[in-house]
């Protein structure tokens, strides 16, 4: 309520969230917290058979990890920040209050991380010989660190959906220590092992001879790595799915696919198992028939496993709506305890950025709009991403004139109806403004533009005998 909205009326803030953090975790998870292990137990392969073909396969491996996370990792890791930041400043400035030197450590640790992966890499053609045993152990150093980052990261989003005993205690450890975080990191360890390994098995075939013993060895080695890591993951799925809450388990089939599909739930889950399923058999096939494994298939488990990975990260994000951060903070930026206050004098009288205060006969649909941007826009758009049209038009048809008294039913219900909606925030005659806007829709077209195109215009200044100057941000 204190800053400008940032929006995107096509693409959706949350899309903008997703393509960058997805793209950011299958990176970090198979590149770098899976990824350097498998590097360092290949590089350590090599050099307990003496065969130099293992140590330079290993390096051609962390060639391609390295390129590839210093470079898009390293920018949708700060993409991540920056998009947050914009789209629910809210939860991210709350989760910093909570977790300051949780981040603290974790910068600490990935500072560390980036000087570790510049000197393996670096090093590498260097230290040989007597030397060569110091820089296997100088990757197992690496690999911790790429680990140490996640496990810390991972205490913050376990938080966010489950903050456990914080409720009462409001301590760093309450917060870190939730009920979601073990099963989470038990979980995600062996994931990112496994998206090595089907990383690992397309990079094979592009560094070694068709034919080879080095590229049969190789496959071989992979598929038994995945096979490995294949019964922890399992586990650690199952012991985070019994450990998330009721309440957000109920979520699950629109989080899989959408409202307009959650009838296809149960299907949806079968196509993944049955992914997994895959990925499992050509790990086995790997291990124990490497010869007869052909390119296009060592591309399959790389690519099933990060539609699996982004189908996670969805669900992880979805599930637990209504909120940012359970039962603290709502998806639409505003807190649980700030509710009664705003439901009693409406939250256009409460937020600084804003081109309507009051709602009256006169001005219903403008102010119906700039609730529509102040409580809805982190999730739905006009016409784009989750358009809210189009959501009317599912609901109420298009044949006949929406109802304003349906919408206005509807609307101080929806928490009700749709649980993973936030209750509204506003006073009634909001709401009825809200529905005003949105029954305008159905004939007339709107763009809501974010601040970062219609500028930000600073609150009245108060009357004073000498005002102190205002800036204006655009």
């Amino acid at each position: 309520m204190d800053l400008p909205v940032f929006h995107l009326d096509f693409l959706n803030n949350r899309m903008l969230i997703a393509i960058i953090a997805v793209l950011h975790v299958v990176i970090n998870h198979g590149m770098a917290v899976g990824g350097i292990p498998l590097i360092a137990y290949l590089e350590r392969r090599g050099l307990r058979t003496g065969d130099g073909a293992w140590d330079k396969l290993a390096f051609q491996i962390l060639s391609v990890f390295f390129i590839v996370t210093t470079t898009i990792g390293a920018l949708t890791g700060v993409g991540i920040w920056l998009s947050a930041s914009l789209v629910n400043p809210y939860a991210i400035g709350s989760l910093i209050r909570v977790f300051f030197w949780t981040w603290f450590v974790e910068w600490l640790v990935f500072v560390t991380e980036v000087a570790l992966i510049l000197a393996y890499t670096l090093t590498w053609k260097t230290w040989i010989g007597p030397r060569k045993q110091a820089h296997v152990k100088l990757g197992v150093v690496l690999a911790i660190a790429s680990w140490a980052t996640m496990a810390l990261i991972v205490s913050i989003l376990g938080f966010m959906m489950d903050p456990g005993s914080w409720h009462s205690d409001r301590t760093l450890f309450s917060g870190m220590l939730n009920p979601l975080y073990l099963p989470q990191l038990a979980f995600r360890t062996p994931l990112a092992m496994l998206m090595a390994g089907s990383f690992g098995l397309v990079i094979v075939p592009w560094v070694t001879e068709r034919g080879s013993q080095l590229r049969t060895e190789a496959i071989r080695t992979i598929g038994r790595w995945m096979l490995a890591w294949t019964i922890p993951c399992v586990l650690g799925g199952l012991w985070y799915i019994r450990a998330v809450p009721d309440a957000m388990a109920n979520n699950l089939a629109v989080a899989l696919l959408t409202q307009a599909l959650e009838g296809w739930a149960n299907t949806a889950i079968r196509v993944l198992m049955g992914a997994c399923l895959v990925i499992t058999g050509i790990a086995l096939w790997a291990a124990r028939w490497p010869k007869s494994i052909r390119p296009p298939v060592l591309v399959t488990p790389a690519i099933l496993a990060i539609v699996l990975l982004g189908t996670f990260e969805r669900v992880r994000e979805f599930v637990r709506k209504p909120y940012a951060i359970a039962g603290y903070l709502y998806s639409n930026g505003l807190r649980v305890d700030d509710y009664p206050l705003l439901q009693r004098d409406g939250i256009l009288t409460h937020a600084t950025y804003t081109t309507v205060r009051r709602v009256t006969p006169d001005n219903q649909i403008a102010a119906g709009r700039e609730v529509f941007n102040l409580a809805c826009t982190r999730c739905h758009t006009v016409d784009g991403v989750n358009g809210i049209r189009d959501v009317l038009a599912r609901m109420y048809g298009d044949d006949s004139a929406w109802n304003s008294e349906a919408i206005v039913g509807y609307v101080g219900a929806m928490h009700e109806i749709r649980p993973f909606m936030p209750p509204f925030p506003g006073n009634e005659a909001e709401k009825r403004a809200l529905a005003a806007f949105l029954v305008s829709l159905q004939f007339e077209r709107d763009v809501i533009e974010g601040a970062q195109v219609t500028g930000v215009e600073a609150p009245p200044r108060p009357t004073s005998p000498d005002p102190a100057p205002i800036f204006v941000a655009i």
